[in-house]
């Protein structure tokens, strides 16, 4: 599923917006995606920056009364947020404030659904295709993307998650596991191993009942009692079953 954000101090462009959105669905059956929407930029920002919310896509207004889009995506680009902004407006005035803040799109009002839907299949195709690649997390107050390729494993430490990567660095997330597996499920290389792990298995060089040893030396040291699941699981993902 997709998070997609709308923006709009004019409440009847928002829900048309809005109207729209559910349109692109109801002709195209596999889209599967969120709506939140926002009637100024602070209300954005600060849900943002305040929970865990990681839009993969905000549409967005440049003319509003409280702050104006591009300063908007001026702040999110220094939150460490990379996520694609369309900006939608009824000017070409700002064009070059756009391209400056990496906008993937300007549109001019008023939207019609050929151009937004063309352009929604183009975005969300990208963001599939980098799903596939990386995965989106809050470390240390930003926003930031991490490879999969570069995720050796997590472990589990109080109410906090350390993120161990290939380069021997280690990242804290405060989520918990259960909602770090939950993340992690689309990507069928990443086993949970008992309650303190989640371990990918691209980087497995070894498992015995004792330990599974990564390719970067690193051991861990799992239940007994979950040898025999892990073991199944491991050869279940390199046999394609």
């Amino acid at each position: 599923m997709y998070l997609i954000a709308l923006c709009d101090d004019e409440t009847e462009q928002l829900h048309k917006t809005e109207r729209m959105l559910k349109e692109y669905t109801e002709s195209r059956p596999k889209a599967d995606f969120q709506v939140e929407c926002f009637e100024n930029a602070d209300a954005l920002l600060c849900r943002i920056e305040d929970a865990s919310y990681l839009p993969d896509l905000i549409l967005m207004d440049i003319y509003m009364p409280d702050k104006m889009g591009i300063e908007a995506a001026r702040e999110l680009r220094r939150m460490g947020n990379r996520c694609r902004i369309v900006f939608l407006t009824t000017s070409r005035e700002h064009a070059l404030d756009a391209f400056e803040v990496d906008a993937a799109q300007y549109l001019v009002k008023p939207l019609v659904n050929e151009k937004l839907f063309s352009l929604l299949d183009r975005l969300l195709t990208e963001i599939g295709e980098e799903r596939r690649r990386y995965v989106l997390l809050r470390i240390e107050g930003t926003v930031q993307r991490v490879a999969l390729d570069d995720i050796i494993y997590c472990e589990a430490q109080g109410k906090v998650q350390y993120l161990h990567l290939a380069d021997g660095s280690q990242c804290m997330l405060r989520v918990t596991m259960t909602r770090l597996v939950e993340m992690f499920a689309p990507y069928p290389e990443f086993m949970r191993v008992g309650v303190a792990y989640l371990v990918n298995m691209e980087h497995i060089e070894c498992i015995s009942r004792q330990e599974i040893r990564m390719d970067t030396g690193k051991k861990i040291y799992p239940p007994r009692s979950a040898y025999q699941a892990v073991r199944e699981r491991y050869f279940s993902y390199y046999c394609g079953e």
